[in-house]
């Protein structure tokens, strides 16, 4: 962070130029524990273009300053800032004396949340995390309410996910090429490793890059930045893990120009907050720097981060009353110890060489090269000839009897007929078998041998009908990146940017344990003949553990990025403008050559290109020293990510229909109010997405006509949205103001309104019907009619109020209470297409299907406001030099269940269907629900030496 640093300096002095006259403004900056020097801590003189860094004895030095009052901002990585009202008149020096800065508590805060983010809540195997970017130790109380406060319930910046975010590590871009996300697990348990870091909210300019409409998170582990000394960690908790031990060592710069910092730690549980959640990962970092001389310096650093987590289930309201908000159906006893069905397993190291150069005092040049190699897993039971073994499966639950209907009569639905008595038994077995039954898994998987007298003796291997398997991917990625920065003159710095990145993912299904059986025969089960082949090249295969089936495929995908930006400061006003262009290619290579694909699953895909550009600018009026007043705006286009691109990549070649790029807006607008009291912040903004594409899986049925000619009505289908626009317009308020010396209050507020803003079309892929002759077996399904659905998953209203003590004897405490509101489900795009009124068996509309009562039945449903009470603290002591620090936290103190997400099932995919379901009382496909957290607790203790 430095070389980003010395460009402030920069400005500092471009800005002392500009003075005629004036006064000399002088501060000592210690540690407020330890009472030494803090070095590069940056000064700045609040809305001027005075900039310093203290030097290696805490100090720093202004020069000809005119006479006003100021406000003198101090401000460094790990402490709190501070800020002083100062009133300069002409005399030869002012001197504010010696400032002690306190160790901000902020990263301990970020370890106990963080975990909350680990669980990504779908289930479609995707590489990165779907999670709210920019976890951040910002200085403003909305940053911090958002990510420690209501990040438990999903709350996202916005309204925007981490795709439109960029998170890089020392200049390199961290987000997935596959699905546009970082992959946050790959540098999980590293917090102190990944301490430094820089942000950029919104479209607001970023020294590494144009960046997305939610902003640039920049971690740096440049080694002679960090903190030199020893910091060992012991964490103990209910979320995710139990417990957490970390350890993290600097050295500093030596003499003979080397420093190195080397961090590990591990997280584990036998069973997380959910039912049969377990967790296991381990953490190592190594950062080692040598400076060759003044201008020039290079760093390696690698880490790696092997973990594993089993994962929880969403449940329908049915299953959730049976049994509780923490049940969890993907998992069950074997030999007395808990299994999980379902594991996501990531090992994916990383490797990084950063050369640094300082062309001159102005001007710097920072160039970087990453791989990264690895693999990730998610983990799955496959059946052939057998019945689910999920204990939660429609068909062993109570509503499967209580919702029956009898057959259709002629153009009427018929008659309600629920069987309580098989339903009672339903549910008292469910009751008794809640879990999924490994033991019985291995018996079908083995024969019975007997004596001569036809006695069992024992048992033997036999076909496999059961199996555990893991979709894999098996990803490599090299990275180029050059970034430029220079102050050209007093009032412009420019930044500019080129980087390479290129992409090789290996993609398939790798069986992982037979489950007693002697092979498992490599086909799809719900076909015949040469249809159920996975591979065609080798048909009938017998696998076995360890090796691949069902689906092989590659992906490959370069993307080159470039980026200038320009920046004008003046005494009373600054602007800026940016410019970015990017080139991405995709292919899909097959390496089966499926049954039912057989002229388009084998070989290589179509190569997709895609060029995109974007423009943003902003500019920032100084009011005056306590007032500012922001504006922004972005236009840019981006190209569909990888995973969207391919309508059905398992099993074949085909391209999305009308695939194109996405294109953003953003606009935002901020005034800031700062005094040594009072600090507060409003920003309204407003952004759009247009032309996005999205794919999903399910299950549906009677969604297929006879118009088409198909009698399979019921199939596993992909589903692709294509011209998908979504529009986020609200508010943000920070608000914070210091009571006394130890009391202090804030409050925040997020208002906003995020909705579908198009209606896209439905094309439906259904592998049932693929033949020889009709190899792209795609049915478009027409317009859904989602404008001005909401956007789900998220609280799109969210407020904290909060009170902090901090005790002169070093210790603190701070509760908060939190309401969240308007979070909705995600609703079924299929349903809402006219395709639902139509009855697959006659091709004509369902007379009974009325609007009002399709209205009804089609409302999305609002999930119920949550109020949170949270409460954190902390005490530190300083012993013989040493530093020893307590945080803790408990989380909903108040115990509230609550749903975090969710979304309609898509089986009952007609109005008759759906209304028969519905109107049972006791529906068989309901919605299903994640839900928060209960109540939580962190406790961290650190010792710095």
């Amino acid at each position: 962070m430095r070389y980003f640093l010395v460009l402030l300096f920069g400005i500092g002095i471009s800005g002392s130029a500009l003075a005629q006259n004036g006064t000399q403004i002088s501060a000592k900056v210690l540690d407020a524990k330890t009472l030494k020097p803090i070095v590069a801590v940056v000064v700045s003189i609040q809305n001027t273009n005075f900039t310093q860094l203290t030097n290696s004895e805490g100090t720093v030095v202004f020069e000809s300053i005119p006479p006003a009052d100021y406000l003198v901002l101090f401000h460094s990585q790990g402490y709190k800032d501070a800020l002083f009202p100062i009133t300069v008149e002409n005399t030869l020096a002012f001197d504010l004396g010696t400032i002690l800065l306190e160790l901000d508590q902020v990263a301990e805060q970020q370890a106990a949340v963080i975990q909350l983010f680990e669980d990504d809540l779908t289930d479609d195997n995707s590489s990165s995390e779907n999670t709210s970017g920019l976890l951040q130790s910002s200085r403003d109380a909305f940053q911090q309410a958002a990510a420690f406060n209501w990040g438990q319930a999903r709350f996202r910046i916005r309204g925007l996910d981490s795709e439109n975010a960029n998170t890089m590590i020392n200049g390199i871009t961290m987000n997935k090429i596959y699905d546009g996300r970082p992959q946050w697990n790959n540098w999980g348990g590293l917090n102190d490793a990944t301490r430094n870091q820089e942000f950029s909210i919104g479209t607001t300019p970023s020294d590494y890059t144009f960046g997305g409409i939610l902003g640039t998170q920049e971690i740096n582990t440049r080694a002679s930045l960090y903190r030199t000394g020893s910091r060992i960690t012991v964490s103990a908790t209910n979320t995710n893990y139990s417990w957490r031990i970390m350890g993290t060592y600097a050295s500093g710069m030596s003499n003979s120009g080397w420093a190195y910092v080397i961090s590990a730690g591990k997280r584990y549980a036998e069973e997380g907050h959910f039912e049969g959640t377990t967790y296991d990962a381990n953490s190592l970092f190594l950062s080692i720097e040598k400076r060759i001389n003044d201008r020039n310096s290079v760093n390696i650093t690698g880490f790696y981060t092997p973990n594993e987590r089993g994962k929880n289930s969403p449940n329908t309201k049915e299953v959730n009353t049976l049994t509780s908000k923490n049940y969890n159906s993907y998992w069950g006893y074997q030999n007395g110890k808990i299994r999980n069905a379902r594991v996501k397993t990531i090992e994916e190291p990383i490797v990084m060489l950063n050369h640094y150069f300082k062309i001159n005092d102005h001007t710097n040049l920072n160039s970087a090269v990453m791989y990264q190699f690895g693999k990730i897993g998610n983990s799955n039971i496959d059946y052939q000839n057998a019945n689910s073994p999920d204990p939660a499966y429609f068909r062993k639950m109570p509503s499967y009897y209580t919702a029956l209907y009898g057959a259709d009569k002629g153009e009427f639905s018929g008659d309600f007929i629920p069987d309580y008595d098989n339903a009672e038994q339903n549910r008292i077995a469910f009751l008794a078998n809640q879990q999924i039954d490994w033991e019985a898994m291995y018996r079908a998987n083995q024969n019975p041998v007997t004596d001569a007298g036809s006695n069992i003796i024992g048992y033997e291997p036999a076909q496999s009908h059961y199996v555990w398997y893991e979709d894999r991917n098996d990803d490599k990625t090299i990275a180029v990146n050059s970034n430029f920065n220079s102050q050209l003159s007093e009032n412009l710095i420019v930044n500019a940017g080129i980087s390479f990145r290129d992409f090789n993912s290996h993609n398939y299904q790798k069986l992982l344990d037979l489950l007693g059986g002697a092979f498992f025969e490599d086909i799809d089960g719900f076909y015949s003949g040469t249809q159920a082949q996975s591979d065609l090249n080798n048909p009938n295969r017998q696998v076995k553990t360890g090796d691949r089936y069902g689906y092989n495929y590659n992906f490959t995908a370069t993307v080159l990025e470039a980026f200038s930006q320009f920046r004008f400061s003046y005494n009373t006003i600054d602007f800026y403008l940016a410019q970015s262009f990017s080139k991405t290619n995709y292919q899909r290579e097959g390496l089966y050559k499926n049954g039912i694909y057989e002229t388009i699953s084998f070989g290589k895909s179509q190569k997709l290109n895609f060029e995109n550009f974007g423009f943003k600018g902003g500019i920032l009026f100084k009011i005056s020293g306590k007032q500012s007043l922001n504006f922004n705006a972005a236009h840019l286009t981006k190209a569909p990510n990888l995973r969207n691109s391919f309508s059905n990549a398992r099993l074949n070649n085909t391209i999305v229909s009308g695939l194109e790029s996405e294109t953003l807006n953003s606009l935002d607008a901020t005034y800031v109010f700062r005094t040594p009291k009072l600090k507060a912040r409003v920003t309204a903004y407003y952004s759009t997405i247009k032309d996005a594409t999205k794919i999903s899986f399910f299950y549906a049925e009677g969604i297929f006509d006879n118009e088409a000619g198909y009698t399979n009505t019921n199939a596993f289908v992909s589903q692709t949205l294509t011209h998908l626009d979504r529009k986020n317009t609200g508010a943000e308020l920070s608000f914070e103001y210091q009571l006394s010396a130890t009391l202090k209050t804030t409050f925040s507020a997020a208002y906003g309104q995020f909705i579908f803003d198009s209606n896209p079309n439905v094309s439906i892929n259904n592998d049932a019907v693929a033949t020889t002759e009709n190899t792209n077996p795609s049915f478009d399904f027409g317009t859904a009619f989602l404008k001005n659905y909401k956007q789900a998953g998220m609280p799109q209203q969210a407020y904290s109020l909060g009170l902090e003590y901090r005790d002169p004897k070093y210790w603190w405490i701070a509760p908060n209470v939190n309401y969240l509101a308007e979070n909705y489900i995600d609703v079924s795009p299929v349903s809402r297409t006219n395709r639902f009124y139509t009855n697959p068996a006659s091709g004509f509309p369902f007379p009974e299907a009325t609007p009002e009562r399709a209205a009804e039945l089609l409302k999305q449903e609002q999930f119920d406001a949550v109020i949170l009470l949270n409460l954190i603290g902390g005490k530190s002591w300083r012993i013989k030099g040493k530093y020893l620090g307590l945080f803790a936290s408990i989380n909903n103190v108040l115990d509230s269940k609550y749903k975090t997400g969710g979304y309609e099932q898509a089986r009952n995919a007609n109005f008759r269907q759906l209304n028969q379901d519905v109107s049972s009382g006791t529906p068989s496909f309901g919605n299903k629900y994640f839900y928060g957290y209960g109540r939580t607790y962190f406790v961290n203790l650190n010792f710095s030496f």
